[in-house]
């Protein structure tokens, strides 16, 4: 009888712990407090580091998405070296002519020195501003990781949609109007 009790309990531990890992898992994925999935699920959470100050990359003074209380923001994660960032500055760019005094596309380049940004900017005709996230403090806030990485932000500050990777005209339209009738 002993000889079979022991490995019935080691099998139960087994068990139990697979379950608590899996557990830990799944809990861990469908966390409310992520940004992503608050978005996902319909939410519409503040934006993390509104009034983070980020270096202006152009012309002096600083950019905090703060500034923009009121009007819709495209906050875009881009850096000179990204080819997705080169492939995507054109609609970027006629974004923000499509949301003239309504909104802005905000850059915030990652990991990128100065100098190149600003020639990537005179490269792609980049209008719009952009700011140095020093320290990817801000990229942080969003969990960013990879570029390019999108997060449209409605006029009470509040993330309506994000895009994770390179951002299609379809993607932009549709959040865009998303974030305009919030």
């Amino acid at each position: 009888m002993k000889r079979l009790a022991v490995p019935g309990i080691a099998t139960v531990v087994i068990l139990a712990i697979v379950a608590l890992l899996i557990y830990g898992v799944a809990s861990k994925d469908s966390s409310s407090s992520s940004l992503d999935t608050a978005v996902q699920r319909g939410q519409h959470p503040a934006a993390p580091g509104a009034t983070r100050e980020l270096p202006a990359l152009s012309g002096g003074g600083s950019h905090r998405i703060a500034d923009y209380r009121g009007k819709v923001v495209v906050l875009n994660f881009w850096a000179s070296w990204c080819t997705p960032c080169t492939d995507e500055a054109p609609l970027l760019q006629r974004t923000q002519a499509a949301l003239g005094s309504r909104g802005t596309v905000l850059g915030a380049t990652y990991n990128d020195v100065p100098g190149d940004s600003q020639d990537f900017e005179r490269k792609y005709h980049v209008t719009y501003p952009s700011g140095r996230d020093v320290g990817l403090k801000l990229a942080q806030d969003y969990n960013t990781h990879a570029l390019p990485e999108t997060f449209v932000i409605d006029r009470a500050g509040r993330v309506v949609a994000i895009s994770r990777g390179q951002v299609s005209e379809k993607f932009l339209r549709s959040a865009v109007q998303k974030a305009l009738a919030s």
